[in-house]
């Protein structure tokens, strides 16, 4: 039988602002707080022109977490290498499962200089099930490779965002 505590409550609530001040202390910030770096990004970056499927998802996803472009002060290009893998095989050696792996190399520039300030390269893996009706394993594939574009667009932000310091003004 458990009864209420008041004391340990009391306690834990006195306890919290010192927990806040040694957040502050530390030097942790949002990313996205007052006068942090992260701030420029926000609606300043312009992402190249999507030419396929899984380019106009992740450039959705990115312009999602990024916001869009309404005075581009960044480019942003990204360049993806998609390749599908069986990775489970019956034992009359049907695939009954693909992972879809993804490697994306990104560049962020300066729109007035062209000069590349930011680059690197980000990769991740998701899968689906082939051993559905034909219908049900192609939105299989094109979910599992629209999760892809999710996890990039993520990593890619995450980067941006913890690099953002090293811009210029």
């Amino acid at each position: 039988m458990s009864s209420f505590n008041r004391r340990s409550v009391l306690l834990l609530a006195a306890g919290l602002p010192t927990f806040g001040l040694g957040l502050a202390g530390c030097g942790f910030e949002p990313a996205y707080g007052p006068n942090s770096a992260a701030t420029r990004l926000r609606n300043a970056i312009l992402v190249d022109e999507p030419s396929n499927q899984d380019q106009f998802e992740l450039v959705r996803q990115l312009e999602h977490r990024l916001g869009a472009a309404n005075d581009a002060r960044f480019g942003l290009s990204v360049a993806l290498d998609i390749r599908e893998e069986g990775v489970a095989l019956t034992s009359d050696n049907r695939t009954t499962r693909k992972e879809v792996i993804g490697k994306g190399t990104y560049a962020l520039r300066d729109l007035a200089s062209k000069e590349v300030l930011l680059s690197g390269k980000v990769d991740s893996f998701t899968g689906y099930s082939t051993t559905g009706s034909t219908v049900s394993e192609l939105a299989a594939r094109r979910d599992a490779r629209r999760r892809l574009m999710i996890i990039l667009a993520d990593r890619i932000t995450t980067e941006l965002i913890a690099k953002a310091n090293t811009l210029p003004g």
